[in-house]
């Protein structure tokens, strides 16, 4: 038995195919069939059930692919611990992102992150929330920046900003000659909201004291899977929306018909982390990130901390 076969084995439990998960490991799918067989004859168990049409893990298989998985993370971690030692900053660095973020943030730091860790490699993943939970969970990526809180002992956050919310509305709407949107203003309101699963829906619940969806009514069908097409319901005169700060840079804010302003509503914000897991070994790697991330944010948002540029300016300032 060795590391090679247990990837193997890991390949085709996840595709329920033998010529896929060949494809997926860069051999022969006679090869990796060749492989598994003997992997099985050793073991003197079938880790796979197969037949024409489909092959599935039998019930002793799910519990060793399942430490197959560990032993992979292990040496990997091997790797990555060796690698820290050389250079913490070098290589990938697998981050994965809300949709609500990813868009608006990444513009900001992809560029100043290239000029500043050419070292590093970003592999950008943008993921629901619950999906970016289970791959960190599964080592599949190194860290996630969410804007929901995670209470998981095997995971840690770091808080990185406050984003504040804006009202969105068609540029004829009544909200355009207030100074103010308060919460009573918004009650009322056709508010339209993400579809389920986004975690910027359900923030826009709390923040206009919403406890549940409508169930019935036009409302009730116009649920959008972007911000994007969001704000085009609401250009359309569909009704209102919250936009958090960041989106304030998208390429909506020009020739939509939407305009948009700042809530005067108390903890109208969400809050995006970075959350990793404990066990990660490169945090020198995440902590260059965050501080890159911090660097780069506009005043729109409250840095919660600060970045590594920010402090060393402070530090100047003090000595002078």
């Amino acid at each position: 038995m060795n590391l090679r076969d247990l990837k193997y084995i890991i390949a085709v439990a996840e595709t329920h195919h033998f010529g896929k998960a060949a494809e997926r490991c860069f051999v022969s799918q006679p090869t990796l069939s060749g492989q598994i067989k003997k992997l099985e004859e050793e073991l003197g168990v079938a880790i796979f059930e197969r037949t024409n049409r489909s092959v599935d893990i039998t019930p002793v298989g799910e519990d060793i692919v399942a430490h197959a998985r560990q032993m992979m993370d292990q040496a990997d971690t091997i790797q990555l611990l060796a690698q820290t030692h050389q250079d913490p900053l070098a290589g990938p660095v697998r981050v994965g992102a809300i949709p609500t973020l990813s868009p608006y943030l990444m513009p900001l730091i992809l560029m100043p992150m290239k000029k500043q860790l050419p070292q590093m490699k970003l592999v950008l993943s943008e993921e629901l929330t619950d999906t970016l939970l289970e791959r960190l969970r599964n080592h599949e990526i190194d860290a996630a920046l969410l804007a929901t809180p995670i209470e998981d002992a095997d995971l840690e956050t770091l808080p990185l900003f406050e984003e504040p919310f804006w009202v969105a509305y068609p540029h004829k709407h009544v909200f355009y000659s207030k100074d103010r949107i308060t919460l009573r203003d918004l009650d009322g309101e056709n508010l339209l909201l993400l579809a389920e699963g986004h975690c910027l829906a359900q923030q826009a619940m709390d923040v206009c004291h919403i406890k549940e969806r409508q169930a019935r009514g036009e409302m009730a069908d116009l649920r959008a899977a972007s911000l994007e097409t969001l704000i085009q319901l609401v250009g359309a005169g569909y009704g209102v929306t919250l936009v958090p700060a960041l989106a304030m840079r998208g390429s909506w804010t020009t020739g939509s018909g939407v305009v948009a302003q700042r809530l005067s509503i108390v903890d109208a914000s969400r809050r995006v982390s970075m959350v990793f897991r404990h066990s990660f070994p490169r945090r020198a790697a995440l902590q260059a990130f965050a501080d890159i991330v911090l660097d780069n944010l506009p005043n729109t948002v409250q840095r919660i901390g600060a970045g590594k540029r920010t402090r060393a300016k402070k530090k100047a300032r003090r000595k002078k």
